[in-house]
């Protein structure tokens, strides 16, 4: 009898927190797919980024918050449950994939940077494990999550079935539920965008000032080949995300435009010169074939 074919081993974390509605879809997806463990924050996390706890000490806890399912729940971040799930929860097994989300909220544009969501599936991608982080364009605690099910579980199995490029965490952001099913799924760039911020001053009851930021999301990039036009237009967006923060093209500019030492002058530039300006020792002249025998006589 053949044996029976091993599931995939699927981390989720999140950063909504244990209980939210969207880690609970999350689950209750990759439980079709796979095997299934759980480590998520126990409170929410939103907008820490990438933050990790090294000023106090980590809490890991079982949780039986999903039925049939390991599960622990995690004092830190989204990056510190990632961590603690590989070193102190899986060990030696290394998941073949890692899920974050499904994030109340869109993580598309500058927000991947902000986002306690992408960083857990990020901190997965520098592990060398492949990551998704799932978010859906809608803030309410109570969103609706039934029309990106089946996405979610087709996005999944495409990334089981055919990878994810080493390095690279998956940004996929599901649109609002419209009246009109989802357009489809488009890999997409990041677009250029920001946040137009400020902050709200009010007074405590002590006279004392304490600040609330606020700001309206500003899309300066007109493309149509981002995840803002995706979404703007009831897509899908994916975006491969890396961790190497490095701008190639501005080292390439930088290096045409800079001056790096301190007397206008590179200290392999002075020493290529040094040599063409030094004697250079003479070099024999070729012995001819006929002298090339002869000493090997």
């Amino acid at each position: 009898m053949p044996a029976k074919a091993r599931k995939p081993l699927i981390l989720i974390s999140n950063d909504d927190g244990i209980t939210a509605p969207g880690i609970a879809m999350l689950v209750r997806v990759m439980r079709r797919i796979g095997e299934v463990v759980v480590v998520a924050p126990n409170s929410p996390q939103s907008g820490m980024g990438h933050a990790i706890t090294i000023g106090s000490s980590l809490r890991l806890d079982p949780s039986t918050i999903f039925e049939g399912i390991e599960a622990y729940e995690c004092s830190g971040t989204p990056a510190d449950c990632v961590k603690l799930a590989k070193h102190m929860v899986l060990k030696d097994r290394n998941p073949d994939l890692v899920v974050s989300g499904i994030n109340h909220g869109s993580n598309s544009s500058v927000n991947v940077l902000y986002s306690g969501t992408m960083s857990a599936a990020i901190e997965a991608a520098i592990e060398g494990l492949p990551a998704i982080g799932f978010s859906l364009c809608d803030y309410g605690h109570q969103a609706d999550f039934s029309h990106v099910e089946e996405w979610v579980e087709h996005i999944t199995r495409q990334a089981l079935a055919n990878g994810i490029p080493v390095g690279t965490a998956l940004n996929v952001n599901f649109p609002k539920k419209q009246e009109q099913p989802i357009a489809g799924a488009k890999l997409c760039r990041q677009a250029r965008a920001k946040w137009a911020e400020e902050f709200d001053v009010r007074l405590d009851p002590h006279k004392r000032p304490y600040y609330w930021l606020i700001g309206n999301f500003v899309n300066e990039d007109r493309g149509e080949d981002t995840d803002e036009y995706a979404l703007a237009h009831n897509y899908i967006s994916i975006v491969p995300c890396q961790f190497d923060l490095t701008a190639l093209y501005g080292i390439t500019q930088m290096n045409e435009q800079w001056q790096l030492a301190l007397n206008g002058e590179q200290p392999e530039a002075k020493a290529a010169a040094k040599k063409a300006t030094s004697p250079q020792p003479a070099k024999p002249a070729k012995a001819a074939p006929a002298a090339k025998k002869a000493a090997k006589k």
